[in-house]
């Protein structure tokens, strides 16, 4: 009985996806090893378009599905290049597909476990350095960030709809913690902007961007929480 295949491809750009560059290196390689081992791919390849550093990979979920279904073998290109992706090696191990990459044919389940242990072992290096960098760099009175946030990017006309979104859901993110501390200083009778930035610095908190508040960081904060309450506090610096 010939063995039947399913197939997928990874490309990290959009523009790679278009125009086929390195997809046909993966489709050659995939076909030969098919072709050598005598299996019959069964469908139209998986294509995931993306960055390798993304946790979600719908393509490979279908994939993963259509061999369920089938009772195929996943057949993947290179294996090398996904090896420093501890979720998609977890998600390879875990599914219960047979699977083979035509870069590393005799891996397998045990393999991939290993590769998924150092790949997230790499990942906490990483961060770990980071960290102890920034720490470092702090330390020598580097300042850190963009001080002007998302602004910046919209003024250079170098920021995307991505980078200033994900601005834009921290500070929304910070501004629900700080909620219950807006209220409770507004329940003990602190009203204007000023009197609100005093009371926040006095409690040592910071802002979003780790500095001391003012009316108007004040205001902006006011503004995420409800800009109809924002706009009838008073400006106040008392």
């Amino acid at each position: 009985m010939i063995e039947r295949a399913v197939v997928y491809y990874r490309v990290s750009t959009l523009r790679q996806g278009a125009s086929g560059l390195g997809l046909e290196a993966q489709r050659v390689a995939v076909e030969a090893l098919c072709a050598e081992r005598g299996w019959s791919i069964i469908a139209p390849p998986f294509v995931e378009v993306e960055s390798g550093s993304r946790n979600d990979r719908p393509e490979l979920a279908k994939a993963l599905d259509q061999a369920k279904l089938t009772g195929a073998r996943l057949v993947i290109a290179k294996l090398d290049r996904l090896s420093r992706n501890a979720r998609f090696l977890l998600t390879l191990q875990e599914s219960g597909v047979q699977f083979v990459a035509a870069d590393m044919p005799h891996a397998d389940n045990f393999t991939v476990g290993i590769m998924a242990m150092l790949a997230q072992k790499e990942r906490e290096l990483i961060s770990q350095r980071t960290t102890a960098a920034l720490k470092v760099a702090k330390a020598r009175g580097v300042r850190l960030g963009n001080p002007n946030g998302a602004a910046a990017f919209r003024r250079a006309g170098k920021g995307t709809g991505a980078a200033i979104a994900a601005v834009s859901a921290n500070a929304t993110s910070r501004a629900d913690q700080l909620r219950p501390v807006i209220q409770r200083l507004q329940a003990g009778g602190v009203a204007s902007l000023g009197g609100l930035a005093a009371a926040l610095n006095e409690e040592g908190i910071l802002t979003p961007r780790g500095g001391r508040w003012h009316a108007s960081s004040v205001r902006n904060l006011m503004a995420r929480l409800d800009p109809q309450v924002a706009a009838g506090v008073e400006v106040s610096s008392k």
